[in-house]
This record gives structure tokens, sequence and C-alpha cells, in this order.
């Protein structure tokens, strides 16, 4: 199979969303794809979306991955999961994304350097109070 047969050109051609994320490498399983559409951390032209939605050339994804949100256009509809270089030929990511998470991601970086490590291990009443928060006793 050529590289040419491994994107679909036609322009009337359409692709399931969660199919679509899975090849371009937004999610490591076609399974996590679906549960994201349907968990509504997806967005298609600005619309929730269902798994079997169709994606097509030129649609606007507003996708939240963890604590940023990407707003990539789709460029081609891949017809299978190949090489990650492929996979990011396949959308674009707008301005206003790359610099939204740019900002988020310095945010993050400067609370994590504000924040103060504990002087040494926990004892036992604070491994329970860790234990605790983390909703496991």
């Amino acid at each position: 199979m050529s590289r040419e047969n491994s994107v679909a050109d036609a322009a009337g051609s359409r692709h399931r969303i969660d199919r679509w994320l899975w090849c371009a490498r937004f999610h490591r399983s076609r399974a996590l794809a679906a549960a994201a559409v349907s968990g509504g951390r997806v967005r298609v032209n600005g619309e929730r979306a269902k798994p079997a939605r169709g994606v097509a050339i030129g649609d606007r994804l507003d996708i939240t991955l963890g604590p940023d949100t990407l707003t990539v256009i789709v460029l081609s509809l891949l017809s299978r999961r190949g090489p990650a270089t492929e996979a990011r030929a396949s959308y674009e990511e707008t301005t206003d994304s790359v610099l939204r998470r740019a900002v988020a991601r310095e945010r993050r970086q400067l609370e994590r350097r504000s924040e103060t490590a504990p002087p040494g291990r926990p004892d036992k009443r604070g491994r329970r109070a860790i234990r605790q928060l983390q909703g496991r006793g």
C-alpha cells in the first residue's frame, strides 16, 4: 500500500470522528477516542459529537487532552494509523490554540516552581492523610 492510498482525497468522503482521532494519534486506541468523544471532550465545528459522527476535510475540532484544549483543522482523512509524520500532516493546529497552550504551559511551570516540597518523607499520620485526599482510604 503506497502513501497516496493511505489518504482519502475525495472531497465528499467522511470518516467516523473516533477513527480519525485514533489515526491522527490523539488517542492510543479507538476505544479511548470513542470514550473521549462520548464524554464531551471533542467538539466538531463547535457542536458536541457522538463517536459515529462524520468528520470531513475543513472541519474544526476542539479536542481536550488533559489540561489543554487543542483547536485543529482537518486537512486530510487517513485510511490507516500510520507514522506520526503522516498523522501530523493530516491536521493543522490554529495559531490561537498554539498560543493558548503555550501560556497555559508557562502558568503551570510557574505554579510548580512556587510550590515547596515537604521537608522529608511523611510519617504514618501524613501517609494516612495523603491516602484520604487521594480517595484511597
